[in-house]
């Protein structure tokens, strides 16, 4: 039979196939082999009872992350607030990079619009070229445009902690019934209520994850990307990355850079050329530890 990881807790994996829920044990090869299964693999199992079964085999992936540890996302679906916790920026972009890397469509959802509606940075990734969209979990705006959104797909739920990933997913299906835990106003962030990768069901064929937050989000990209590569990843920087007056323009401070231009037209956002030259520093700070 085949069906696809929902769950993975101490050795045990839950799939779910055509809407029933089978707990498996992996074979002894996968780890021989030092293959791992992670949630959203579709795999094929060997069915023992009508509850339990055998993992035999994961079918190819379309693409993998490490932490959390997820496979065959079809978009990562970033919250963002403008409200305690407020976020970063920077954060947001560097989701996207990841994102965009691991070829899955970023969507950006900032929530939490009852008490600040954040309209510039929504228009910053709207013009960008991103699906961006304002939402509350309180007062259900947004709630209905989310729900299309991940409508027959698998999708990452990922922010900072405390901008309501498990409220936004209790908004979505109250069936999810996520524990939410409090935001601290002195320390202006929540406590991790997350504490292992899933994938909920939810109507309209919707496969969601609710994972730790950024803090907890250890990747390796873009540091092991060459300022090209980086720069691609940057979807509005793109239709310039051919017109700069040398091939390999960093995009910081040459002369002759197309996306420089494009920054002082205001074709591209300064803050997202500012995560931009952060990102590249940080690769270029790796690079030369490398070589040391």
């Amino acid at each position: 039979m085949t069906g696809v990881v929902v769950r993975s807790l101490s050795g045990f994996y839950d799939i779910d196939s055509d809407g029933r829920l089978y707990r498996c044990r992996a074979r002894g090869k996968f780890r021989y082999q030092n293959v791992k299964p992670l949630v959203g693999d579709w795999a094929q199992f060997l069915p023992l009872s009508e509850t339990e079964g055998v993992l035999e085999a994961i079918l190819p992936r379309r693409n993998a992350m490490e932490r959390p540890a997820v496979a065959n996302v079809d978009q990562m679906v970033i919250i963002a607030s403008g409200a305690i916790p407020v976020t970063d920026p920077f954060l947001i972009d560097r989701m996207t990079v990841i994102a965009e890397a691991k070829h899955c469509e970023p969507v950006i959802v900032f929530n939490k619009w009852d008490l600040s509606a954040v309209s510039g940075l929504l228009e910053t990734y709207q013009r960008a070229g991103f699906t961006a969209i304002s939402c509350s979990a309180v007062t259900g705006e947004g709630v209905e445009r989310l729900r299309e959104l991940v409508s027959g797909k698998v999708s990452v739920f990922t922010g900072n902690s405390g901008v309501g990933k498990s409220s936004l997913l209790n908004a979505l299906d109250a069936g999810c019934a996520i524990p939410t835990g409090e935001v601290s106003e002195r320390l202006g962030r929540g406590r991790h209520t997350t504490r292992h990768v899933e994938l909920f069901r939810l109507p309209g064929n919707a496969l969601i994850a609710d994972t730790p937050g950024f803090a907890a989000f250890d990747t390796q990209y873009p540091e092991l990307l060459d300022a090209r590569g980086l720069a691609a990843l940057f979807r509005e920087f793109r239709p310039y990355l051919d017109e700069c007056a040398f091939v390999d323009c960093a995009h910081v401070r040459e002369k002759g850079c197309q996306i420089l231009e494009a920054l002082r037209s205001g074709e591209i956002a300064a803050s997202r050329h500012s995560s931009y030259v952060r990102l590249y520093e940080q690769a270029k700070e790796h690079r030369e530890w490398m070589d040391r």
